[in-house]
């Protein structure tokens, strides 16, 4: 899909070769306002920090959403940086010095252990606290199971009395995030009200439920995970619903862009090859699978000697890294593509520079454009 104009302008206007980075804060705060209309009344709507900390991004969903959810001491002081009215700190491996940090700064922690509450309640004697748990049989379907499986995130279901009988810290209520990027919204509904079912049935009376994020995209299409079921939940009176989506918020809101360095077949396979690739977007190599692009013509070619060019054929997308895993996208049909043209990478907005691996073989990284 071709980016929008303002973004396609953004971009011819970079000096080449391009590697970067554009960002729209108004496709931000238009997803956010969308995501409000399609959650149940009430509810909280945080904002997922490790989707993609930029700081304008994050001044921008610190202002449109109810607070931050933060992941390490670095995402925490990113937030308090952003003027968040409100932090939630998760993680499976805080130090002292970050549940300190936490605790000063008046974050809501998400107590990930048995362990970790006994750390709190030392720190901080009387404090509160939301306990992480893995419940047994409370998985969706999507890219990343957290829950119902075994994984380092959250108290076993089976230790909850042992959890709730921690001394020093008062436990008010539950974090249980359950999926990454989840497409089926009738499926998250669900288990939406089953997290707060199964949260009064504890016997605590919780004040807050966390069901996490999740919200999925579709990287292959267009499509997203249909948000209308969430607005027939009815949340119990006193309870705190609180969702914290990433990818669902930002995805839209950014393009990756690289200029075709060279367009070249080797062995009956023809390669693209970028001034850019899984260093600044590891999504694709990560999750196995092709990333789609635009090709975006500059059609300016100063150079005495032949431009490299390819018609109507199937080709690679790849990097400039040493390596043949640094592939964005295989087989993908272009009807032209040339050395110096722009390829773009479209819902790049969250889990894309924020998870690579920048600096790999030193590269140049990408500059950020914010619209």
């Amino acid at each position: 899909m071709r980016p929008p104009e303002h973004v396609v302008r953004a971009l011819l206007d970079l000096p080449g070769p391009a590697c970067a980075y554009v960002y729209d804060t108004a496709t931000l705060r238009a997803r956010v306002a969308a995501v409000r209309q399609s959650l149940p009344v009430p509810a909280s709507l945080l904002y997922a920090v490790k989707a993609n900390g930029h700081p304008a991004v994050l001044d921008t969903l610190a202002r449109e959403c109810d607070g931050l959810e933060v992941a390490s001491g670095g995402e925490l002081a990113l937030a308090l940086r952003a003027g968040a009215r409100r932090i939630v700190f998760g993680g499976p491996a805080k130090t002292d010095a970050e549940l300190t940090a936490a605790l000063d700064a008046g974050a809501q922690i998400n107590a990930e252990s048995v362990h970790e509450l006994h750390r709190i309640a030392a720190l901080r004697p009387g404090a509160e606290v939301v306990l992480r748990v893995n419940r047994a049989g409370a998985a969706l379907t999507g890219s990343h199971s957290m829950t119902g499986t075994p994984t380092p995130f959250g108290v076993d279901e089976t230790q909850l009395p042992a959890a709730l009988a921690v001394p020093g810290v008062r436990i008010i209520g539950f974090h249980l995030h359950a999926v990454s990027n989840n497409l089926d919204g009738h499926a998250h509904a669900a288990f939406v009200r089953d997290a707060l079912s199964w949260s009064q049935a504890t016997g605590i009376h919780p004040r807050v439920v966390n069901v996490g994020g999740g919200f999925g995209v579709d990287y292959l299409s267009d499509t997203a995970m249909d948000l209308d079921p969430l607005r027939s939940i009815t949340v119990p009176r006193g309870i705190d619903l609180i969702f914290e989506p990433g990818r669902y918020l930002a995805a839209d809101a950014g393009w990756y862009a690289a200029s075709v360095i060279d367009v070249k077949t080797t062995h009956g396979r023809t390669f693209a090859v970028l001034r850019g690739g899984t260093h600044h977007f590891r999504l694709p190599a990560a999750w196995g699978y092709d990333h789609p692009f635009t090709v975006l013509p500059v059609d300016d070619w100063p150079h005495p000697y032949p431009r490299p060019s390819a018609t109507d054929t199937d080709i690679d997308a790849v990097g400039e890294l040493c390596t043949p895993r640094d592939v964005l996208c295989r087989g993908r049909h272009v009807t032209q593509i040339r050395a110096g043209d722009l390829l773009v990478f479209g819902r790049t907005g969250a889990y894309g520079w924020d998870i690579s691996h920048h600096d790999f073989l030193r590269h140049d990284p990408p500059v950020f454009r914010i619209l």
